[in-house]
């Protein structure tokens, strides 16, 4: 390869990011210096942090860069190699984000077998959005055999993979989700409950209580869920995709005393924190998925130029599962 295409963040959306806050560059690559290794990705990863870092704001991780190609989870294959740790032919998953190339110094890669599972996966279910899941049940949510859990956002690859994780650890288990045809998958994947919060009155649906609270998209539902909860419950603070592009913040749950008066948890979580737990991740989940004890579902984009059209529709929930854009060949 000699050239790569990637997507650039060309200006700051305010509101719902447009096509023309991002611009599509073609680019010479340089042969592998000592040390480093040319990847050819499969695919790359559109996920809804990403928005906030399209903000020139402090937070947790620095902002994207006018003008620079935007990082992110990406799966590919190094064609080239002067570092004898990845030799030609190895699977890597890494986080050079947008392109359909890059050259590595490295540092930051993990290998990836195709024999075991898609490579896809390892953006997904074995990846990023599969150990959010893990982690924020299972270490932030803590759920104990029968008790009720209730999942926002279930339809996507983190929320389908924490519902399926409470259901193994013999909960029941409430999901929410935008369609219907969302909530006809998160009802295959064995949730005891669904309905789609268009249509049905989240209060309602929690009517029976609660104990923990996998929150994927804050706002009105998680004001319902604090509401619903019950004794020394916990809620997961994982997501608040309703809210990443309001203009203006929205007012916060109006039910907060709850917190004291039912000695509920509130804890939010940066999976980044906890990737210690990934070998233990990959084991567990691994496991899961090869046993078909979790399933997963992938919603694919064509071609590097979609990208920002991808991440566009995940924020408007066109995607059921992980969101993708395939960028390359597959094994």
């Amino acid at each position: 390869m000699t050239t790569s295409r990637e997507i650039r963040l060309a200006a700051r959306p305010r509101g719902m990011p447009q096509p023309s806050d991002f611009e599509l560059a073609e680019v010479e690559l340089p042969e592998p210096g000592e040390g480093e290794v040319l990847i050819r990705n499969a695919f790359v990863s559109v996920d809804p942090y990403m928005r906030g870092r399209m903000n020139d704001v402090k937070s947790y991780v620095p902002p994207f860069q006018l003008g620079e190609p935007l990082t992110g989870g990406a799966v590919g294959q190094v064609v080239a190699s002067k570092n004898p740790q990845w030799p030609e032919g190895t699977w890597v998953v890494h986080n050079l984000g947008w392109r359909e190339a890059a050259v590595s110094d490295g540092s930051g890669l993990l290998p990836v077998d195709p024999s075991l599972a898609p490579v896809s996966t390892a953006l997904g279910v074995l990846g990023m959005p599969g150990l959010t899941a893990y982690v924020g049940l299972l270490d932030i949510g803590r759920p104990q055999e029968g008790e009720t859990v209730f999942v926002s956002g279930a339809a996507g690859a983190v929320g389908s993979a924490a519902g399926q994780i409470a259901k193994l650890k013999g909960c029941r288990v409430i999901g929410s989700a935008g369609t219907q045809d969302k909530v006809a998958w998160v009802r295959e994947l064995g949730f005891d409950e669904v309905f789609d919060y268009h249509e049905t009155d989240t209060r309602e649906a929690l009517r029976e209580g609660i104990d923990v609270y996998f929150d994927n998209v804050g706002g009105s539902t998680l004001e319902a869920a604090i509401g619903a909860m019950r004794t020394r419950g916990r809620v997961v603070a994982c997501g608040a995709i309703s809210q990443y592009n309001a203009t203006e913040l929205p007012p916060g749950p109006r039910n907060l005393f709850l917190v004291v008066t039912r000695r509920l948890r509130i804890e939010g979580f940066i999976v980044s924190d906890h990737y210690d737990r990934f070998p233990d991740f990959l084991a567990d989940m691994g496991g899961w998925v090869r046993e078909g004890k979790v399933r997963y579902r992938e919603t694919i984009v064509e071609g590097i130029e979609n990208t920002p059209a991808a991440f566009i529709g995940l924020l408007q929930g066109d995607n059921i599962g992980k969101m993708l854009v395939k960028v390359g060949p597959e094994p």
